[in-house]
């Protein structure tokens, strides 16, 4: 659902979860995401809060809270992702623009990462959690 359809006030998006899949930590500086989990287990973390959730578990990531998702089980997962505000739906869209477009268009993705007002960081706790999951980073 896009923001278009909800005046801006939120959007929606499903994202499938490969096994041995790892959304690398990061920070949203303006937006709010709720997670939930609709098929197989996917781990969070959230700050200091980490649970694997199940079909029908879900999960508050305030905007300015380092966060990561991963596949917690041997077999695909799904999640929907509410946004609020709108906006950051359009990320998706443009990442997999990015990715259509071959490794030539690799190098945009910094500017991509800028303009959404998204943060990344390698906290020390990511190698515990890759390496328990087997995950690819």
């Amino acid at each position: 659902m896009w923001g278009e359809d909800t005046g801006g006030a939120l959007a929606v998006v499903e994202q499938p979860f490969p096994v041995g899949a790892l959304v690398a930590p990061h920070r949203h500086t303006r937006e709010d995401e709720y997670s939930i989990v609709t098929e197989g287990e996917v781990g969070f973390r959230s700050d200091d809060r980490e649970v694997v959730l199940g079909p029908g578990g879900y999960i508050a990531k305030p905007r300015g809270e380092l966060h990561a998702m991963w596949n917690a089980g041997p077999t695909p997962a799904r999640i929907i992702e509410i946004i609020s505000p709108a906006g950051f739906e359009h990320f998706f869209r443009e990442v997999a623009e990015l990715i259509a477009a071959g490794p030539a268009a690799a190098g945009d993705g910094g500017d991509l990462v800028e303009r959404y007002g998204l943060e990344f960081e390698e906290p020390d706790w990511l190698p515990a959690i890759v390496e328990r999951y087997g995950l690819t980073t």
